[in-house]
């Protein structure tokens, strides 16, 4: 049976995956069962299959599996080449039950003869594990390689799948889930402790790779193994795992109480009920190929996954959603004497309002809105919303300290600043958006050069802080010292940078763009260290420190054509998608009006590597990658550039029958990766934030609101629109 440059053997009632001849990946025992037995341990084994019969498409194995106990499941597995996959389609039941058994799961895995060191191989779990995860948090999957086991729910990741590649030789083998088609587990039961959960409903299975040794872990609910010897037991060494159903584990977690082991580990295990004739259904794809570095890795796994699991695109109409969002933004935008701006945080579904602390960028996104009610509001001819942009941009240009920092945090009705440093991440959202206003203004015959002389200002505080690598550190005290040691956020202020740079010809600008791209190519598209995105977390690995490495890396080839920059956008593209939701499984939701209660998960995305999903910052990215679709020509980023366009906007009441009070009103997200929806209930600026700007980005540049209508003008014409730089300045 050959797929690719590989051969799938059967021999001996178990199976090989052979390359020029040579085995790769075997598995002598393919048929694996663990227990949950009547002591709540949790014991296995394996046998070969007792018979394989070999067709021209298709390859059936049977296999039977006695408990200790004395219960019996049987085996059915079918193999086939589908394309350049192999899929494995496996039926499992239950034919006697003995009472002493509780439950069971079941896997598919293939054995790594390459090495039997964890630490020889690169892995790729979408929002999950990156390599070696060396940059993700403490508690994330590969942050101790001394385990046995490292699993997690399907539902974590983007794309229901996990490959692993040998670091010496680039051989890879990667399993994926075969159809997008989980169901709702039990709703009537909890599974928070380190424990085995008999669930009849659950559908999910779990990746990952394993060094099993003979023995049955016995966890306590605060993370303290038992080993107990399984003398019969063979284990073949490093394995690519796909259990089902599914177990999280073994995970590092925070200790419980004042007195805890030294080193707990959480793993929670779900299993089937052994009940004569129970049934097990599923499905995995199985592929292998070789790549020259892990960058290329993580790219052709995903996309193969991806073409083969998306989600249907949601029906949206765009260009309704954003005029209903920026009819929203204007509604609650508030006067508090001198100063404008949106409630921080507001409840849902009636928009109750909670704080209004303000943020220039990142949460807040205030300069970000305010430039985006000017633009609308002129363009609609609304003099409201025009007053209360101007009335937010005028707010934060008004708060400088005495050396020409800008304030990045403001209480609006207490009029205070607020206790937090300069982050260069807040401070690049916030001067983009107050510079986009100011060039926008001048272009319709308007100056304002109090707008332009702030963004001057905070650019020449800035300039003396790069460092001779060209980075910038994350947080400052308004003094200009340095707050966080931590460089990560240094790609965040490189688009400013090149813009003020066009607009004013200060050369400098556009050097120490230069140069802050040059540290950013290095450590993050060379090195992989996308990590520190956002302002709320420590210095971990997550998506949007990748998104504003895209953006700066677009940027640059824009204003410099030189093809490294490009080459590196499309690297930080790649990975960055690796976290959104592309595939969809349903979700209990507990608010009515929430628009998940009758809409897909597909489009939100993960945070933070390690945790589940999700939130709605991708939809910040939509004008991003149909850009890099135009500059690269691969297909990829425009397809994708559409499904978050429209996929993400699920979480929205688009039409008003959701019943959250203004229509287009978004959550900000919550944990789906459970399947039972948990999160904060509310509203912050930023979520409606990154649905209007790449909306009105792609106005402005192609004339439409839709992927689909960019699509059909002519390509020449979509190129030179593409240009976007030649007609940003001068403005006249």
């Amino acid at each position: 049976m050959k797929f690719r440059d590989y051969e799938l053997v059967f021999q001996n009632g178990g199976v090989t995956i052979e390359k020029d001849g040579k085995v790769l990946y075997f598995n002598h025992r393919p048929v694996h069962v663990t227990v949950k037995n009547e002591a709540a341990m949790l014991v296995f084994s394996d046998c070969a299959y007792a018979s394989v019969s070999e067709g021209d498409e298709e390859t059936e194995a049977r296999g039977k599996y006695v408990t200790d106990n004395g219960s019996v499941l049987s085996f059915l597995d079918r193999y086939s080449v589908e394309g350049e996959l192999i899929r494995i389609s496996r039926a499992v039941t239950v034919e006697k039950a003995d009472p002493r058994d509780l439950g069971f799961s079941t896997k598919i895995f293939f054995y790594q003869l390459q090495s039997q060191e964890l630490t020889d191989y690169e892995y790729f779990s979408p929002g999950q594990w990156y390599l070696n995860n060396e940059y993700a948090g403490p508690y994330s999957l590969g942050k101790r390689m001394d385990l046995q086991y490292y699993y997690r729910k399907e539902t974590y990741s983007g794309l229901p799948m996990f490959a692993m590649r040998h670091k010496a030789t680039g051989e890879t083998i990667a399993m994926s889930r075969w159809a997008s088609d989980a169901t709702l587990p039990s709703l009537d039961r909890t599974a928070t402790e380190n424990y085995a959960y008999v669930d009849p409903k659950i559908t999910v299975g779990s990746f990952g790779v394993s060094n099993a040794r003979p023995e049955a872990m016995t966890y306590t609910y605060y993370g303290h193994a038992f080993q107990t010897p399984l003398p019969y037991v063979e284990c073949d060494g490093v394995s690519l795992d796909y259990v089902y159903p599914g177990v999280n584990g073994q995970m590092p977690v925070q200790g419980r109480g004042p007195f805890n082991v030294e080193q707990p580990l959480t793993n929670i295990t779900w299993v089937h009920p052994m009940r004569k004739g129970f049934q097990q259904h599923y499905a995995v794809a199985v592929s292998c190929s070789s790549y020259e570095d892990f960058g290329s890795m993580m790219k052709a796994t995903w996309r193969e996954t991806y073409r083969r699991l998306k989600d249907r695109l949601f029906q949206v109409d765009n260009e309704e959603l954003f005029h209903n969002m920026m009819r929203f933004l204007k509604a609650v935008t508030k006067r508090f004497g001198d100063d404008w701006g949106t409630p921080f945080v507001a409840q849902l579904p009636d928009f109750d309002p909670n704080s209004f602390s303000a943020e220039i960028g990142f949460v807040g996104q205030q300069a970000g809105i305010g430039y985006q009610l000017l633009r609308w509001g002129t363009m609609e001819n609304d003099p409201e919303a025009i007053e209360k942009g101007i009335g937010i941009l005028n707010t934060w240009v008004s708060h400088v300290t005495e050396d020409g920092c800008p304030v990045n945090w403001y209480h609006l009705s207490v009029h205070e600043t607020e206790p937090q440093p300069l982050w260069v991440r807040q401070l690049g959202d916030g001067l983009e958006a107050v510079l986009d206003a100011y060039v926008f203004e001048k272009k319709h015959g308007r100056e304002h050069m109090e707008w332009l002389n702030y963004c001057v200002l905070a650019a020449d505080w800035l300039l003396p802080l790069q460092e001779k690598d060209g980075s910038f550190r994350r947080a400052y005290y308004y003094n200009g010292k340095m707050c966080l040691d931590s460089k990560a956020s240094t790609p965040c202020i490189v688009r400013f940078f090149l813009q003020l740079y066009l607009v004013t010809g200060w050369k400098e600008l556009r050097e120490a763009a230069v140069r802050a791209g040059e540290w950013a190519y290095k450590h993050q598209y060379l090195g992989f260290e996308y990590r520190g995105g956002t302002c709320d977390q420590t210095d971990v690995m997550d998506k949007e420190s990748g998104i504003y490495a895209m953006f700066a890396f677009t940027a640059l080839y824009d204003v410099t054509k030189e093809e490294k920059w490009l080459k590196a956008a499309c690297g930080a593209a790649d990975y960055v998608e690796t976290f959104t939701f592309v595939w969809s499984f349903p979700v209990d939701m507990p608010y009515p009006c929430h628009p998940f209660a009758r809409y897909h998960i597909s489009g939100t995305s993960n945070v933070t590597v390690g945790f589940g999903g999700g939130d709605v910052y991708m939809a910040a990215c939509s004008y991003a990658y149909y850009r890099l679709w135009l500059l690269s020509g691969d297909e990829q980023y425009r397809d994708f550039a559409e499904f978050i366009h429209k996929n993400v906007k699920q979480a929205n009441d688009i039409d008003g029958s959701s019943g959250y009070k203004y229509i287009g009103l978004v959550n900000e997200g919550g944990s789906i990766s459970e399947q039972q929806y948990r999160g904060r209930y509310h509203w912050l600026p930023w979520c409606t934030f990154v649905e209007v700007d790449p909306a009105s980005r792609m106005y402005d540049t192609f004339g439409v609101y839709e992927v689909a209508d960019a699509e059909k003008l002519p390509s020449e014409e979509r190129k030179a629109r593409n240009e976007i730089y030649k007609n940003y300045w001068p403005a006249e």
